[in-house]
């Protein structure tokens, strides 16, 4: 059995409890016996990753009432009774209520080891199509996904979703390529203004001359060339989300404008004195430090304190190299979709060659990288150093520092796979148990995250 397999076996004879726990621990279980229901109930929960064997005649709580206390917990957890002569037919009435199965005293070993075998094969399967369900919400759940288990992806994930159903303005800072129309793609997906639009503008590649009316719309007769009214972004983005990107390329005057739309939620559009009310929620992204640009006076200090009320920072590719081989493959899984093109195996030896490169261009350079594997890898053997441009020049990283970032993230895929269970990723990796133990906590790897 798994390390997972797990027995919790209630009765209130010490002489059972022993040889229970005897025949239980022969098949590598984990074992924990209760002389009484109500310390046994104290320790359940809902996903308990095994079952529970209990006496039905018990002082105080008997094993019936526990059974439907723990079914009230998990209506999937198998509940074996172990009833005394005579009570068969309370047996049969318990198992209508829920109960996975009894044993008549006095019961063999075998009988016991069996009927907690068949009941802990079906939890294992309970529990693995409870994983595959949560994996198949969290692929179909609305919005992108950021991928990434370094500490510092999953803080952002954990920042993200608290600050996503709420109408806080948001600040995202970042790298070019880092993901920050990803970010903020997320923040409105998962938020309840997701039915509403989500509207991107990049300021810095709209000409300066049309920028204003393109935020904030105009009337038919505003300037020359305008024949008809127009909704401007700011307007369109009404009850949903306005993305504005690069932000710190708005001309000052147009970011007077936006804080007064800010500050009252509302605009007018230009040659119009009217104004119009907007259910607005503004995220903004830059690649340079807004407090230095308004200390230079080339940002306006009053925006940049309205739109800093929550401020997610991503960061670059280079400061989470254990991201790299996850996302490459990632990337290379969505481009083998797109172009219908066989996705070839990704050597370990070609790991080196990621996680040596600089990736000035971060994630945007990386998933480029991945489709150019795909699409022409085989033309160059699928040698990373031929088809990343700048590989292998000037490598950030020393010799020890590649091995080990290269081992950690073979010990995480494999560890994902195995769903954090270490004796199955022990052999999987061909290293005894205490090195792997030793190297999750040199790591500082905690395997409970990979067992969701």
């Amino acid at each position: 059995m798994t390390e997972a397999g797990q027995v919790m076996f209630i009765d209130d004879e010490a002489h059972i409890r022993t040889a229970a726990r005897q025949t239980l621990e022969l098949m590598d279980l984990v074992v924990d016996c209760y002389e009484n229901a109500e310390a046994a109930l104290s320790k359940m929960s809902a996903n308990y990753p095994g079952v529970v064997v209990c006496d039905i005649s018990m002082p105080r709580m008997d094993g019936l009432t526990l059974m439907r206390r723990v079914l009230e917990l998990d209506r999937d957890l198998p509940v074996v009774l172990v009833t005394g002569h005579g009570d068969i037919a309370m047996a049969v009435g318990a198992m209508r209520e829920g109960a996975y199965d009894f044993l008549e005293k006095p019961y063999s070993p075998e009988t016991l080891t069996e009927v907690v075998r068949r009941a802990l094969d079906k939890r294992s399967l309970t529990l693995e199509n409870r994983t595959l369900r949560k994996e198949l919400e969290a692929q179909s759940a609305p919005g992108p996904r950021i991928i990434g288990n370094t500490l510092s992806m999953q803080q952002l994930r954990s920042l993200i979703r608290q600050v996503a159903d709420t109408d806080a303005d948001v600040l995202i800072l970042g790298e070019t390529g880092t993901g920050k129309e990803l970010v903020a793609r997320s923040l409105h997906e998962h938020s309840r203004r997701r039915r509403g639009n989500f509207v991107a503008v990049n300021c810095g590649a709209v000409p300066e001359q049309l920028i204003e009316s393109e935020l904030l719309g105009h009337e038919a007769g505003a300037f020359t060339g305008a024949r008809g009214r127009r909704i401007g972004k700011i307007e369109h983005s009404g009850g949903g989300t306005l993305f504005l990107d690069e932000i710190e390329s708005m001309p000052v005057p147009l970011q007077v404008r936006l804080l007064r739309s800010l500050q009252e939620r509302s605009i007018e559009r230009l040659g119009s004195n009217t104004a119009i009310p907007v259910d607005l929620r503004v995220v903004a992204a830059t690649k340079v430090d807004l407090r230095e640009a308004a200390d230079r006076g080339a940002f306006r200090e009053d925006l940049y304190y309205r739109l800093n009320v929550v401020t997610l920072e991503i960061p670059p590719l280079r400061e989470r190299r254990e991201d790299i081989p996850l996302l490459f493959q990632h990337f290379a899984m969505v481009a083998s979709a797109r172009y219908e093109k066989e996705l070839p195996p990704i050597a370990p030896e070609q790991l080196p060659v990621l996680l040596g490169h600089q990736w000035p261009g971060n994630v945007r350079e990386l998933r480029n990288a991945a489709e150019r594997y795909v699409l022409l890898g085989e033309n160059y053997g699928y040698d990373l150093d031929r088809l990343l441009p700048g590989a292998g020049q000037g490598s950030p990283m020393g010799l020890r520092e590649q091995v080990e970032s290269f081992e950690k993230s073979l010990i995480e895929q494999e560890l994902k796979a195995c769903r954090g269970n270490i004796s199955e990723a022990t052999q999987a990796l061909g290293i005894p148990r205490k090195t792997l133990h030793d190297k999750v906590r040199k790591y500082g790897l905690d395997r409970r995250q990979f067992r969701s």
